[in-house]
Formats: C-alpha cells, structure tokens, sequence
C-alpha cells in the first residue's frame, strides 16, 4: 500500500476517534469511500469504547 494512501486512512482513524471522543453521532461521518468511511467509523468505536470503560472523562 502507497504510504500516502495509509496516510489517509490513518487521519480518517483519527478525525472518527476525536469525534468519538467528543460524543458526536456516527451519522456524522464526513466520508464516502468505503475505506475511509470504514477507517473513520473504526475510530468512532475505538473512543466509544474507552469513554464506556472510563479512559476518557468527559467533564
């Protein structure tokens, strides 16, 4: 893979996670491509998951 390709996918990681974070709606997703949709989506549960199991606060 073209590391500017997984670039790409890294930073959809990434802007999913801080969505995730932030409490935003999946439905929120700015992407259309399945990979990047799937990438971004992927970091959305990543910071779901750690503010159900307390590793981020959210005050």
């Amino acid at each position: 893979m073209k590391r500017q390709k997984r670039d790409r996918l890294e930073r959809a990681h990434s802007k999913g996670y801080q969505a995730g974070v932030y409490g935003k709606n999946k439905e929120t997703c700015p992407y259309q491509s399945v990979d990047s949709k799937s990438q971004w989506l992927g970091g959305w549960r990543a910071a779901m998951e750690d503010r159900a199991d307390g590793f981020i606060n959210t005050k």
